[in-house]
């Protein structure tokens, strides 16, 4: 299976958000990717449910919504309204993740769940056969433009046998520092998924970027 791309909105033009989606929408990414932040459990605010409503009637792609939020579950109705087909939530904010990501499926979306760089694959041994994507966060959540963490590529592979083990089909996505210099050798170790912000949308020429970072 080809490798999906997702750009992400948190580098996009906030200014010009309906364009960078529709960006999105004319490019060979197949997700939208979209970061919501609320200052508490990243050090960050981003943007939240009225920001992807709004740009939701311009997009007919998948949204990724990636929570980086505390207490998750109360939002899972609202983020299903405002338009997301897949939800992540993370490990590390969910007391209760099974119930989680049973609930997200309830409401009729995939369910993701992310985990930050210190977080081990193996804490996903008993819910990974029940979710639809994993996002391994390749840098500490909160902001973009950071560095890939290298250690990145072991826990993939970890990730691909413990996948095997479990018979879990879940995507394996990756999101943090992901570029042209790294892309393909991601892919090549197991990942299934790659958030691509700044390297879309800081380039000189984001289609060209899209096309590059799809064509392997």
């Amino acid at each position: 299976m080809p490798h999906i791309l997702a750009p992400s909105l948190l580098s996009a033009d906030f200014a010009n958000l309906q364009r960078d989606v529709e960006l999105i929408e004319g490019s060979e990414a197949a997700w939208h990717h979209l970061d919501v932040m609320d200052g508490v459990f990243v050090p960050n605010i981003s943007f939240g449910l009225p920001v992807i409503k709004a740009i939701r009637k311009h997009a007919k792609k998948p949204f990724d919504v990636h929570l980086m939020i505390v207490n998750p579950d109360q939002f899972i109705g609202a983020f299903r309204d405002a338009g997301a087909d897949i939800l992540t939530v993370h490990l590390e904010a969910c007391t209760h993740l099974h119930r989680s990501i049973q609930a997200i499926k309830a409401a009729g979306m995939k369910a993701g769940v992310a985990i930050n760089p210190h977080t081990t694959v193996r804490s996903l041994e008993d819910v990974l056969a029940d979710i639809d994507v994993v996002c391994m966060m390749s840098v500490n959540p909160g902001f973009g433009g950071q560095q890939f963490i290298a250690r990145t590529y072991a826990k993939i592979a970890d990730l691909v046998e413990l996948r095997t083990r479990t018979g879990s089909k879940a995507l394996i996505e990756i999101d943090g520092g992901v570029s042209a210099a790294n892309a393909a050798q991601l892919v090549a170790t197991g990942a299934d998924v790659l958030v691509a912000g700044n390297s879309v949308f800081g380039a000189e020429d984001p289609r060209a970027a899209i096309r590059s970072l799809s064509a392997f």
